[in-house]
């Protein structure tokens, strides 16, 4: 483990393939024209036809960067979810204690959701769906999560804030758990008119469990 702090781009390994080099300045087109798309009608309801003419490039050539609409979706989704883990990084960085860095994780994760819940609605769904069908970015937001919430629950017990007795991984595994309602967008927009009630309130149980 390298610490509390990640390259944002270890997301990027488990989205869907794409073809064609990576950093090739048409995929960047394809991927900023489905951005927008995505944002003003949909994920659903935009068409590899409707990306294709707003660029100006023919299907077939599109189908050389992306194997699919979902892979470009893909695309989009992982550059949000590292946003989201750019963001948490940032808020634990300057953290003194393992408690506070939990702190601010969850918090930070959740209004990151919430953010984007309600200022980009259309990505939140796309977010939604990536949930939904398991598609490799979610998984590996979730992978990018549990690691981070590892190195802390493992710092926090070298420094003796948190108890050391139940396993580590079945610690992490509970603690997601209870953390899965406010993170996974499936379930999050049910829980918007009490969310920042419900992380603290959440955040205290954890850590009260934790106590040594």
């Amino acid at each position: 483990m390298r610490g509390t702090v990640f390259a944002m781009n270890d997301i990027a390994p488990s989205i869907a393939p794409s073809r064609g080099p990576a950093d090739h300045e048409v995929r960047e087109q394809i991927v900023a024209a489905a951005e927008e798309h995505f944002r003003r009608y949909g994920f659903e309801k935009t068409t590899v036809s409707d990306l294709a003419k707003a660029i100006g490039f023919s299907k077939a050539y599109i189908y050389k960067f992306f194997d699919s609409k979902q892979a470009i979706g893909e695309a989009i989704c992982s550059q949000t979810l590292r946003g989201f883990v750019a963001a948490v990084e940032e808020a634990i960085a300057g953290a003194p204690t393992s408690t506070e860095k939990f702190r601010r994780m969850f918090k930070t994760l959740t209004s990151t959701a919430v953010t984007l819940f309600f200022n980009d609605r259309k990505l939140y769904d796309l977010a939604a769906a990536s949930a939904r069908e398991g598609w490799g970015a979610s998984q590996a937001f979730i992978e990018r999560v549990t690691q981070i919430l590892t190195e802390i629950i493992r710092e926090g017990r070298e420094n003796g804030e948190f108890e050391r007795k139940t396993p580590l991984d079945e610690t992490v595994n509970a603690i997601f758990l209870v953390m899965t309602p406010l993170l996974n967008p499936l379930l999050l927009q049910y829980q918007l008119d009490r969310i920042e009630e419900a992380q603290v309130q959440l955040s205290n149980l954890v850590l009260r469990s934790l106590a040594p």
